[in-house]
């Protein structure tokens, strides 16, 4: 039986922003000293506003929402500039997990999906940048489906583009309300804290002996 197994980016796949705030690698920590921009500004005026409003479900270009609010923090430079400091300093692979997943893939009865909340440039970062797109088949993100986990209009979407999937998603993710949405609409779920949560599925750990 083929099985798709399904995994969120931040806090699983890479090691960044977690749900759970002791976990997290801020990309940030050096923004004010390197580019003269105050983090906690950023992240108030920008992420939380209109990067998670507009940005994050498809509605406006990164570049277009940093060119629109860079300005007003101070930012002298250019917009592509600062996405790639960005996306640069947001890049840290969970190398052990992709190194379980590359073991994986070689199983014909596996499929490797990714299920994220991200705008379009960063999943193109992803997939093309950072490699992902030589482990996984496709990367359902909330830009590309207009709407963000854990709606279930985002798992309608990512459904559809699994044809020939036998069974119930496995599916990682580090944010327990999204773990929920994904239970509610009939996949197995697993709450991600670290390696160990993924290694020790009794599923997967009979496939990695």
């Amino acid at each position: 039986m083929t099985r798709a197994l399904v995994f969120d980016v931040d806090g699983v796949l890479v090691h960044g922003y977690h749900a759970r705030p002791e976990l997290q690698r801020r990309w940030d920590q050096n923004l004010l000293a390197d580019l003269g921009v105050d983090p906690d500004r950023f992240r108030d005026e920008f992420i939380f506003d209109i990067f998670v409003k507009k940005v994050v479900i498809g509605q406006t270009a990164l570049i277009s929402a940093l060119d629109r609010r860079l300005p007003s923090l101070g930012f002298k430079g250019s917009s592509m500039e600062f996405a790639n400091y960005w996306l640069s300093h947001d890049s840290q692979l969970n190398e052990p997990l992709l190194e379980n997943l590359r073991r994986l893939k070689a199983d014909a009865d596996i499929r490797l999906f990714i299920a994220t909340n991200q705008d379009h440039m960063r999943a193109q970062w992803l997939w093309q940048t950072l490699g992902l797109g030589t482990i996984f088949e496709d990367i359902f993100y909330s830009a590309r489906a207009g709407v963000k986990k854990p709606n279930k209009a985002f798992f309608d979407f990512a459904a559809s583009r699994m044809p020939g999937v036998e069974g119930m998603p496995l599916f990682f993710d580090d944010t327990p309300r999204v773990i929920e949405g994904a239970r509610a609409y009939g996949w197995e779920s697993v709450l991600f804290v670290d390696n160990d949560d993924f290694t020790n599925h009794p599923w997967i750990a009979e496939r990695l002996k």
